[in-house]
């Protein structure tokens, strides 16, 4: 038996549904959360220590290295929060067809970069 199976499969010609891109940044982007807690708990618990602690955080923070793990950190915590916000809409029953899910989808994308490039411009 003869299977036409691909030969060569080039995965920069794969695209994806903006559905799928959806869920696959939102596992990411908790996994991202995951290692950001690294930062943030060290650095509450270097904040707390002492007054000098807490004076090199804040240094730290306000060096561009803090600002970006900070803007990384908040971008990450508002696609997980806004695709949550979607996969729960879904659990409940609507956007489950093919064309809402994936409006849906290029909405939450849309908007988590808006609030990105917000978050971005007040931290800064």
């Amino acid at each position: 038996m003869k299977k036409q199976r691909p030969v060569n499969l080039q995965i920069n010609t794969i695209s994806f549904p903006p559905a799928a891109v959806s869920s696959i940044l939102h596992r990411v982007t908790g996994v991202a959360l995951f290692f950001a807690l690294i930062f943030v708990i060290g650095a509450w618990a270097v904040s707390v220590s002492s007054a000098d602690g807490f004076d090199c955080v804040v240094q730290s923070l306000n060096g561009w290295f803090g600002k970006v793990i900070a803007i990384g950190t908040i971008s990450a915590l508002t696609y997980h929060i806004l695709g949550g916000l979607r996969h729960m809409v879904m659990d409940l029953g609507h956007w489950e067809e093919l064309g809402s899910g994936n409006n849906s989808a290029k909405a939450i994308i849309v908007l988590w970069v808006v609030l990105t490039v917000i978050a971005g411009v007040l931290v800064w």
